[in-house]
């Protein structure tokens, strides 16, 4: 499908470069489509200096780095921006007072391929049951596109390879599931993992308006449509928006998976995973052997309680993704063998979460490592024979210091990554970096 008609000579803002390629991706698209672009990012040039290289060459771009400029938000025809954008951004508010629409890509993508979209949103498992659910989709022969919150992956890009027989898996954050929300759309098959206290910081402590963004996954279904909820957040949801969900519904966990069905990743929140995305695979009509054969072989996403290696006896986690406690505790529970044998690296930016829970399971782990950070030092006191560090590889190399054969290694910081870090993807390609040189 080309829609890069609906681009041409059209003046457009974007709103948020960032460094894990989406925003690139996006741009690129729409230069090559023939718009005319302002990009605009806070961070400068310096910092986004990998991101700006990829497109010095279009002479349809220009950048407003360091800043967000009033003027770049007028006489536009088209403002797309990026995740994360403040609710109460006065440049939003500057276009919506000049009647120019404000776009983001997942949204806009749907719209402009009219193919059907599966769309999956969640606090915990969202990343995993999106990539799950496109592993079934293409084993069972389906042309299928991943796109949404997935790191170095375009959404508007797909543009140039979507037909209408393809369906598109769209994993989609709070801010992504705001962008269809302010669309007045939802996604022809919506899942809704999990839902746990996160982004308070984002959310100015309002878990409810967290849940309101999210829920605008369903918020437009119709009749026709499906909505796949987790069994962990089903009862909360149905009974407050029980009124406002039209499509059929369908309550699903770990007991959907045949216990006859192996999956090659620990933990029962995988299983949990897998029988959503089985659910949602037979609701798009896949039958099961496909979804068995794809779980089966189903490896993990990157980032996700990755095996990264196992050297002198010890296996190594990548667990970066982890930016919750609860997401730790789960990391935990799938490597517990019932022996202090782990070794857990936590530790990074305040998010304001609730961590008592976290804590009182840490007194049965081998050792805890603290990387230095907002929330580190909010629970400080509580780890007191922890020790704390503000390097990487001197944390990696404590941890392997105080392992033995027979111990796990996991990277699983329960925190944001803001301050060490670029970001969460930038955070676990050190860990991995540092593991594989030891």
């Amino acid at each position: 499908m080309d829609a890069s008609a609906y681009f041409r000579g059209k003046s457009i803002t974007v709103m948020g470069l960032g460094l894990l390629g989406r925003g690139v991706g996006d741009a690129r698209y729409l230069a090559e489509s023939g718009a005319e672009l302002i990009v605009t990012d806070l961070k400068s040039r310096e910092e986004l200096a990998e991101s700006v290289a990829q497109l010095e060459s279009f002479r349809n771009i220009r950048f407003v780095l360091g800043e967000h400029r009033l003027e770049d938000f007028t006489d536009r025809d088209l403002i797309l921006k990026a995740a994360g954008v403040p609710l109460d951004s006065p440049y939003v508010a500057e276009a919506k007072e000049n009647d120019i629409p404000v776009r983001m890509s997942a949204d806009l993508f749907a719209e402009l391929s009219g193919v059907p979209v599966i769309g999956i949103t969640g606090t915990r498992g969202k990343s995993t049951v999106a990539h799950m659910t496109y592993a079934i989709l293409k084993a069972a022969g389906k042309p299928v596109l991943l796109g949404g919150n997935v790191r170095g992956v375009s959404t508007l890009a797909l543009l140039s390879e979507v037909t209408p027989e393809h369906v598109a898996v769209l994993e989609l954050d709070s801010w992504q599931c705001q962008g269809w929300g302010e669309a007045k759309m939802s996604p022809h098959i919506a899942v809704f993992t999990t839902f746990y206290p996160d982004h308070l910081n984002y959310y100015k402590d309002d878990l409810a308006a967290y849940l309101a963004d999210k829920a605008n996954i369903f918020s437009y279904q119709g009749a026709e449509d499906t909505l796949v909820i987790g069994a962990q957040c089903a009862p909360m949801l149905i009974e407050k928006y029980g009124d406002r969900i039209k499509s059929r519904v369908i309550v699903a966990d770990e007991f959907n998976l045949p216990d006859t069905w192996m999956l090659r990743i620990p933990g029962q929140h995988n299983r949990y995973n897998a029988g959503l995305a089985l659910v949602a695979a037979r609701a798009l009509g896949v039958g099961d052997e496909p979804s068995r054969a794809a779980l089966g072989s189903f490896t993990g996403v990157p980032g996700r309680l990755e095996l990264v290696a196992e050297k002198d006896g010890i296996k190594f986690y990548n667990d970066t993704t982890s930016t919750t406690p609860v997401a730790t505790l789960a990391a935990l529970a799938a490597l517990d063998t019932g022996a202090k044998n782990i070794v857990l690296i936590m530790g990074g930016a305040d998010k304001g979460i609730d961590m008592d829970a976290l804590l009182a399971r840490l007194p049965e782990v081998k050792r805890v490592v603290l990387l230095a950070g907002t929330g580190t030092e909010r629970i400080r006191a509580s780890l007191s024979d922890a020790p704390v560090f503000d390097d990487l590889s001197r944390a990696v190399a404590d941890a392997f210091a105080s392992a033995e054969a027979g111990d796990t290694i996991v990277f699983s910081p329960a925190f944001a990554s803001f301050g060490m870090f670029k970001n969460e993807y930038d955070r676990g390609d050190r860990f991995v970096a540092l593991v594989r040189a030891l």
